[in-house]
């Protein structure tokens, strides 16, 4: 077995004939290969594909990689509750059954089958419903977003076996070598539907419509939870001796419920911009140095830091082929996001562009405690929507015009369905992200040919790009320190961003959660 790189021009890693011819050149005695890991090299002006290929001697077989979980039927076994059904809810339940225990899931939005409803009324009724939206829902927010896999949590968890298991339920294969991979927007809710099966094919239970109303405390520790159905006032009791919160960064509620009930919180810095759009064939004259992008290569990406002062400007979630979607969890805000299908065959490109928020930008809001970040967060977004028409039409502005401090009379197509309005950016922004965003996006001009263009649109506001808040929690249990039984997880956590790290988590609280004093004896 021998492992060799491959620069090939798209057009030939195409080609399996030409691939192999290439490993020929290199290993004449080899009968078969296995790509271990494919990427993008465009540092040059021609472009490459580099492959990792592992090769194998002739007479010698590419040994089968067999992925199994080794579920268990967990139907009469001692329960945990788990609140949220995002990737975090989603993998701690999956590996709860692995470990012998049932999880039973409090997912306050629907399937995503009876979801896509209520998204339909968002982008054309533009009505929010405030437990199903692009956030809220099975799968989470990572259901309707770009399905971008790629994360630097390498120490916090099995990468691969994350990918696997995606695979598993019906993603690409490709998934497990490309460098930056992703399932697409169109392909995640089928992946999603199959999870939940397994979940409760193995005995688990998944509640929709079912929000959690209170932790049942007794002497600091968990003994169950009250939750409603269907917005119910009637509550209902459901005992545990174990929950695992994994709410994501946007269930506001459940944080001023922790408030009420005198739980231990922190306040966390995030980052908040905008989202900005360029039609897909500028990022790809200026990242693949070409008039015309190669059919054989994917629209391309970008990824843009600078620093200001020691504040970080940066792009976040950039979707090449993408949409801009209306990402508001409640009435009277504007949040937007993005997120791709899988071809990624839109012809916008788009991206957050965000600005790290410090202590000193939120000391009006210090009466709020631990929730500090989360008010200044909010106020932006209500900001938002007024200025866009209080009808979710999102504030809206050319490029350079920001940089010159124009109004835009007139803006570029967009993909954000609900409609932009034309607004002065620094009518929405705080000056502190005015300041930074025009000093950035100078940088990045310069660093990225063609890219500071009146023809790319600046739409607010990006805005939940990670939690507000951090619920606290032992380095080596994962346990809230005053709260027994508690395990604060995932993005909504703060120990999180992303898919695959929020997935990693929750498979690392299910353990701990098993550790949990023998789990408390059976």
């Amino acid at each position: 077995m021998t492992i060799i790189e491959l620069f090939l021009l798209p057009e030939e890693a195409a080609n399996e004939q030409e691939v192999t011819r290439k490993i020929f050149q290199k290993e004449k005695n080899f009968s078969s290969y296995r790509i271990l890991k494919r990427s993008i090299d465009a540092r040059s002006s021609t472009v490459k594909i580099r492959l990792l290929v592992e090769v194998f001697d002739a007479g010698e077989k590419i040994p089968e990689q067999n992925f199994s979980r080794g579920y268990k039927n967990v139907s009469h076994s001692k329960p945990v509750l788990i609140i949220g059904c995002g990737p975090a809810g989603m993998f701690a339940a999956l590996r709860l059954i692995e470990l012998g225990i049932k999880p039973i899931i409090i997912e306050r939005g629907k399937n995503v089958r009876e979801r896509r409803r209520d998204l339909a009324d968002i982008n054309k009724k533009r009505i929010i419903h405030p437990d199903s939206n692009y956030c809220f829902g099975e799968g989470g927010a990572g259901t309707y977003s770009d399905g971008k896999l790629y994360t630097r949590s390498t120490k916090r968890g099995d990468i691969n076996r994350i990918l696997q298991t995606f695979i598993e339920h019906g993603a690409s294969p490709d998934i497990a070598i490309d460098a930056h991979p992703h399932i697409g927007t169109n392909k995640l809710p089928q992946i999603i539907t199959s999870i939940r099966n397994k979940i409760i094919e193995c005995g688990g239970e998944i509640h929709f419509n079912t929000k959690l109303k209170e932790l049942t405390l007794s002497a600091n520790e968990i003994k169950g939870i009250k939750v409603s159905e269907n917005n119910s006032r009637d509550l209902i009791s459901i005992p545990a001796d174990a929950v695992i919160l994994a709410t994501g960064h946007s269930a506001r509620d459940i944080f001023y419920l922790l408030e009420k009930q005198k739980i231990l919180m922190e306040p966390k810095p995030l980052a908040i911009g905008v989202r900005i759009e360029h039609p897909q064939k500028i990022i790809d004259a200026a990242q693949y140095h070409c008039i015309t992008r190669n059919k054989f290569l994917p629209p391309a990406s970008y990824s843009l830091t600078h620093q200001i002062n020691g504040r970080g400007v940066y792009s976040f979630c950039m979707c090449p082929g993408g949409i801009i979607a209306p990402a508001a969890t409640d009435e009277n805000e504007i949040v937007v996001n993005g997120w791709s299908p899988s071809k990624r065959n839109n012809p916008f490109a788009n991206s957050g562009m965000v600005v790290s928020i410090e202590e000193s930008d939120v000391k009006p809001f210090e009466k709020y405690g631990a929730l500090k970040f989360l008010e200044y967060q909010k106020q932006i977004e209500q900001t938002a929507f007024k200025a866009g028409g209080s009808n979710l039409q999102a504030p809206a502005q050319r490029m350079v015009d920001f940089i010159e401090n124009k109004f835009s009379s007139s803006l570029p197509s967009c993909s954000y369905i609900p409609g932009i309005n034309s607004v002065r950016s620094d009518e929405v922004l705080p000056k502190e992200i005015i300041n930074a965003l025009r000093e950035g996006l100078k940088s990045f001009g310069k660093k990225m040919k063609a890219y500071y263009t009146n023809e790319a649109v600046m739409v607010g506001v990006e805005s939940r790009t990670s939690s507000p808040v951090r619920i606290p929690r032992d380095k080596e249990t994962l346990m809230h320190p005053e709260i027994k039984g508690l395990f604060p997880c995932g993005e909504g956590a703060g120990y999180a961003g992303g898919i695959v790290s929020a997935a990693m988590d929750g498979e690392r609280c299910a353990e701990k959660v098993s550790q949990y004093n023998f789990y408390k004896k059976n």
